[in-house]
């Protein structure tokens, strides 16, 4: 008789030692990794790592937009904030400029729909626009990630996908653009080649999807 297996409860927030698992996977793999209490702390780190008049690229992410930081960069008047910008151009005449300011920014800030324990980061999207600047494009990457984000290993995290973030952002989308989302791109990043570009903020506390 087959027994059936709870799914992951993909919402709870990873347990302290899979957090410090997770933490040293990533420094091993030539990422930066800081633990974190909660979002108000990335706020304030986010605004430390950096430097004013910075080109930044906030990418679309409910983990930014419910922290705040979104708002800091794209409002505050203290960078050179490409999706303002970006937004206020024609796309029909401007599309190859939008591409380029989105794909080689100074600094991106984004997320991710999960990170595992052995440090691999997994992006899904379903335009694309932020994965030029994520893989490389930009000099510098910084990623919010919320503990309900951790998991065990690269299979469990594309279930993760399919299973928890895809309808949670498949609702957003409906009612944001009358549409359903898709993963239509999927980017893993299992290290990080140069030192110092990718930082990752793991929370303690769950946030985003």
């Amino acid at each position: 008789m087959t027994i059936p297996v709870p799914a992951t409860p993909f919402a709870d927030p990873a347990p302290a030692q899979r957090l410090e698992r997770a933490a040293t996977a990533l420094t091993a793999n030539g990422f930066t990794a800081e633990i974190l209490d909660d979002a108000v702390a990335a706020r304030t780190r986010v605004k430390e790592l950096i430097p004013e008049g910075a080109g930044v690229f906030t990418a679309a992410s409910e983990t930014l937009r419910l922290s705040g930081i979104d708002e800091d960069i794209n409002t505050s008047g203290r960078y050179q904030a490409v999706k303002p910008r970006a937004l206020a151009m024609d796309r029909a005449t401007r599309a190859d400029d939008i591409r380029r300011m989105l794909a080689g920014p100074d600094v991106v800030v984004g997320s991710v729909a999960a990170l595992t324990e052995t440090g691999s980061l997994v992006v899904a999207s379903y335009s694309g626009s932020q994965l030029p600047a994520y893989a490389g494009g930009a000099a510098r990457a910084i990623w919010i990630v919320g503990a309900q984000k951790v998991v065990p290993d690269l299979d469990t995290a594309l279930r993760r996908v399919e299973d928890h973030a895809l309808p949670l952002e498949s609702a957003r989308a409906q009612v944001a653009y009358g549409q359903p989302s898709a993963v239509n791109r999927l980017l893993i990043l299992n290290a990080e080649p140069h030192p110092g570009r990718g930082t990752v903020l793991l929370l303690r506390e769950a946030i985003g999807f």
